[in-house]
């Protein structure tokens, strides 16, 4: 086989999620850390192993992490905070930690305390990210010898890695500045000697090739941040002439910067084919020399089998023009994004299993294509002709169309998507029928699953738990959380989720359409790991979904009560999304579902409706010319899903984690009477971007970060109000938590309300 195989990036949850059960375990003191440190390294050789035997000749390292790669990067380049470290430099795992969830620090000097630091999505997917924060003294350093520890140890079972890096025009560009902004592109020439120094160690080492991801190439980019790739690249391919570099940018095309890459002086560079196809004729024309292109022929961020046939035209028309000795056939980018393995799917329907393709069986394709391109009468070998069926099966498959479902949306008009009168109009009659004080106090929607709650859950899906006594054990934990909440004083209570496993699946599990894996895991963030749903054909409501529990908590209170759902685009970027129809086609047959819950929701009496949409930001292309079309679709999906309803009815909407700064004229055409917003973590600097622009609508900020298990005093959650009401307004403000409370404790949950409440009173009375 003379084309090389390689993997850009690979899952390091393990199988059964061992990482995360680690990691858990470590922070409450289960295990200790030499267990954790094994538990890593047993990972670690498990995958080197199974893509070896898969064959991919280039096999990544440094791809691992504890928690975040990005976090694994400000350790490495000695770029951590001060707050976090002890003596120069390097960050301890405890510390490494408490970069993740805050908490106390023990120095030499004393104890103290510490935040978080920020979190956001990567790029324009569901992976969340730790924001290095840069200072415009900033120093670099080497502080870290993770990735050389990991090359020998995979150099130990005879495995010659290929180290992965975030690029260093990438790091910078994502960082944020601590205090003013500032030109972070100035600290380059303070960086790149690190990253000489990494280069030069991992050649001392005997590593051939090295992977270096500079996403921002997918990304609008200015003539100082294209002068900037150059010059970094010139610097790293002189100061290692014995290394082959290889650039990698993915989830979009190269665009306006693909000059640029053209003339990068590296050995090799990456072609995302399912997001830029169209580039592959550029690329043929334009990589001169003996340049090497990495092809991204195998989608790695969906769950859909690869069509050999498309996938090996495009090959051919490649090594037609540069011969296969400068290809690399790949995944399109880290499988990071995919499940694990197929081989533990048992539950899926009869079918669809032969139409998927996990991470590991993502390899295997490539493996494939390589040897397929490559041998003659391959339209006559067992495993084309196999690929080529499931395909076919799929395409022809009667549920991806319901004609019932396309006719409905056919019938679909403007006035659908828009409420009967104007937000102030609606605001006075709400205030009536809700009558709330100031400063209402909420919540975003669940309330811990605690193990116990995990538990009955897993005894009635085996059958060890009967019908009735699951449903006797939901409703006490739902009686309880309601009390608890009258008890703490919450003006708009939520019945608590008792009986969802995740804010998609358990509404993809009620939507007909969608199909489910029992152990199609994906990290999230950290720990924290979900498993989408698989978006195999036209979707439609087959009944109430939520109508149940939410008119059982009602009917124990006299409170308002929020029905929760999860609105139309949420649902989409969080599955696994059919890649046959537009997006905006499946998004909009979600939001008609939606829209019937609502107004069931709704006829029962239910007077506040939350909506979430905090996938609304990421789905965003990585160039803003791209973002008007696709944020005018996701707009109108979740105002087709929430318009239905009468003025004094109140519809709240959610979103988390993201930068909502450039599309809040969008986030106000969505029309929602309140919006809840993530603000802790960064102390309220969203308010810079509503000082600008006056949001017309009544807001949330966030004032309690419910990914760190810290529990915030009222005083410092009062301050945080105090900033939003300069901004926003008595009238208009609420109160809440950043997110749902369903990964915390309520040990945790309980003082962190009641303080949130007190200081919901404390300025009641400062008005």
């Amino acid at each position: 086989m003379s084309l090389l195989t390689q993997n850009l990036g690979f899952p390091r949850i393990g199988r059964n999620r061992e990482l995360k059960k680690a990691v858990e375990g470590y922070w409450s003191g289960r295990i200790t850390r030499p267990e954790l440190l094994a538990t890593a390294t047993t990972l670690r050789r498990e995958n080197w192993r199974l893509q070896k035997a898969a064959g991919i000749q280039l096999i990544p390292s440094n791809d691992f992490s504890f928690y975040d790669q990005m976090l694994d990067h400000i350790c490495l380049l000695g770029c951590a905070p001060d707050r976090y470290l002890e003596k120069g430099r390097v960050v301890n795992l405890d510390g490494y930690f408490a970069m993740v969830r805050g908490g106390e620090i023990v120095t030499d000097s004393g104890t103290r305390h510490v935040h978080a630091l920020e979190m956001t999505k990567w790029l324009d997917t569901n992976y969340h990210f730790l924001v290095p924060e840069l200072a415009p003294d900033q120093d670099f350093g080497l502080a870290s010898t993770k990735p050389f520890d990991e090359f020998r140890e995979a150099l130990s079972l005879g495995i010659v890695t290929k180290p992965v890096f975030l690029g260093p025009v990438s790091f910078l560009r994502l960082a944020k500045c601590q205090g003013e902004p500032f030109d972070k592109l100035s600290l380059l020439k303070r960086l790149l000697p690190v990253y000489v120094l990494i280069l030069q160690e991992l050649h001392k080492l005997g590593a051939k090739w090295v992977q270096l991801d500079e996403p921002i190439l997918a990304m609008d980019m200015d003539i100082r941040e294209k002068e900037a790739i150059m010059e970094t690249y010139q610097t790293l391919a002189e100061s290692a002439p014995d290394l082959s570099l290889m650039v990698c940018s993915y989830f979009g095309p190269y665009g306006a910067n693909l000059p640029t890459v053209l003339k990068l002086p590296v050995k090799a560079v990456h072609l995302d084919l399912f997001r830029a196809e169209e580039e592959l004729g550029r690329f043929l024309e334009g990589l001169a020399g003996n340049r090497i292109l990495s092809l991204g022929v195998v989608e790695g961020r969906n769950i859909w089998k690869n069509d050999f046939s498309h996938s090996l035209g495009l090959i051919w028309k490649a090594a037609e023009k540069l011969g296969t000795k400068r290809l690399i056939l790949s995944p399109s980018c880290s499988l990071l994004h995919a499940p694990l393995s197929l081989e533990a799917e048992t539950a899926l329907p009869d079918g669809i299993k032969s139409w998927l393709a996990f991470a590991e069986e993502k390899l295997g394709e490539v493996a494939a294509l390589a040897r397929l391109s490559e041998t003659e009468n391959f339209d006559a070998d067992p495993e084309y002709l196999s690929n080529q069926k499931d395909i076919h099966h799929r395409r022809n498959h009667p549920g991806t169309a319901v004609k019932e479902v396309r006719e409905r949306l056919d019938r679909v008009r403007p006035e659908n998507g828009e409420r009967k009168s104007p937000f102030l109009e609606r605001q006075i009659l709400q205030w009536k029928k809700l009558r709330l004080p100031l400063y209402p106090a909420t919540t975003i929607g669940s309330f811990p699953q605690t193990e116990e709650v995990r538990k009955m859950r897993a005894l009635w899906k085996k059958g060890r738990l009967s019908e009735s006594e699951y449903r006797a054990f939901l409703e006490e934990e739902t009686i309880k959380t309601v009390r608890l909440q009258e008890e703490l004083g919450l003006d708009v209570l939520v019945h608590g989720e008792f009986e969802r496993n995740d804010m998609v699946e358990f509404f993809g599990e009620k939507l007909k359409g969608f199909a489910f894996t029992s152990n199609g895991w994906v990290q999230s963030y950290g720990s924290r790991c979900v498993k989408p749903p698989v978006i195999h054909g036209d979707v439609y409501r087959g009944g109430p979904m939520t109508l149940d529990w939410t008119l059982f908590a009602s009917r124990a209170t006299d409170k308002p009560m929020k029905g929760m759902l999860t609105g139309p685009v949420t649902i989409l970027k969080w599955s696994f999304v059919r890649d046959d129809q537009p997006l905006a086609d499946t998004a909009n047959q979600i939001a008609l579902a939606i829209r019937d819950e609502v107004m069931d929701l709704e006829a029962a009496g239910v007077p506040v409706i939350q909506i979430d949409e905090p996938a609304l930001r990421e789905a965003l292309p990585l160039r803003k010319s791209e973002w008007k079309a696709c944020l005018d679709w996701e707009v109108s999906a979740f105002k087709l899903a929430a318009s239905g309803v009468r003025d004094e009815t109140q519809i709240h909407t959610h979103m988390c984690y993201c930068d909502f700064g450039e599309i809040l004229e969008y986030i106000a055409r969505m029309d929602a009477d309140v919006i809840s917003l993530e603000a802790s973590r960064s102390r309220m600097e969203l308010l810079e971007v509503f000082s600008e622009f006056r949001y017309p609508n009544e807001i949330g900020p966030g004032i309690w970060d419910i990914h760190s298990p810290q529990i915030p005093e009222a005083g410092e959650m009062a301050e945080l109000l105090r900033r939003a009401r300069t901004v926003i307004g008595s009238r208009n403000l609420w109160v809440n938590p950043d997110c749902g409370l369903k990964t915390r404790r309520w040990e945790e949950v309980i003082p962190a309300l009641k303080n949130m409440v007190a200081a919901a009173r404390m300025l009641r009375k400062e008005d």
